[in-house]
């Protein structure tokens, strides 16, 4: 990391000078740098001290490092970690699926991280491959944007992958937005993380425990309330896994 001179730290003579407007002087000794800036009360700060003759500015040098670091501040604040939970189980409707991708495609243009969980319930984690296949088509969905930090890790009756954001990927697709004429509009964040934040205590912590039998009854009493002449559209996701787990 180089280190910032200014003032009288800065020993070699001339050098290349930018003034307090940002124009350039052009080479000058230091010694008449140094009394330029003090007439305007401000600093003679080193920017390029690789170059012959180094680069200097005139600046406000305290000012420079309070909005050094405000964007520091700013770029460790998007990399938080945002988690969006894919249902209770792996039979969550294909619908849902595609309001979680939104969600999460929205946190990662905004610099988030993002981890997506998958449940398993019961019997379903004898077909985990349902589980994660969905977390991969997921990956594929967002690697416009998005590269895979963490393959799916498992955590008691859960997977798991995190998701970041790729800043050339994402400037790109921003760019490939406006040619096609949409506007950009900043997100409403604090919105998107109450949607989500209801959305992931409706779906409750995972207590690791096995609950088939909870499921067995949901679906007796399912069978129950159908009765014989159901109309109703069923859910594909629920076919294949009644199918695999023989209800």
């Amino acid at each position: 990391m180089q280190r910032t001179r200014i003032n009288h730290m800065i020993r070699i003579t001339p050098i290349r000078l930018i003034d307090a407007e940002g124009e350039q002087v052009g080479v000058v000794e230091t010694a008449e740098a140094q009394r330029m800036a003090q007439e305007a009360g401000l600093d003679l700060v080193e920017i390029s001290p690789d170059v012959r003759p180094p680069v200097c500015k005139i600046m406000d040098y305290g000012k420079y490092k309070y909005e050094l670091s405000k964007r520091e501040n700013k770029g460790a604040k998007q990399a938080e970690l945002k988690e969006i939970r894919l249902g209770r189980s792996i039979k969550i409707d294909p619908h849902d699926v595609g309001i979680r991708v939104d969600q999460a495609r929205r946190f990662l243009i905004a610099g988030h991280k993002v981890q997506l969980t998958q449940r398993f319930r019961g019997r379903e984690m004898a077909h985990k491959e349902l589980g994660l296949e969905r977390l991969h088509q997921i990956c594929i969905d967002l690697d416009d944007i998005a590269k895979v930090e963490m393959s799916p890790r498992w955590t008691g009756r859960q997977a798991s992958i995190v998701l970041a954001p790729d800043r050339v990927k994402i400037e790109s697709y921003k760019r490939k937005k406006a040619a096609e004429g949409a506007k950009e509009e900043e997100d409403d964040l604090e919105r998107l993380e109450a949607e989500v934040a209801a959305q992931n205590a409706e779906i409750g912590d995972d207590d690791d425990s096995d609950d088939a039998p909870d499921a067995a009854a949901e679906q007796k009493k399912d069978k129950k309330s159908k009765g014989k002449k159901d109309d109703r559209i069923a859910n594909p996701v629920d076919d294949e896994v009644a199918d695999l787990l023989g209800e």
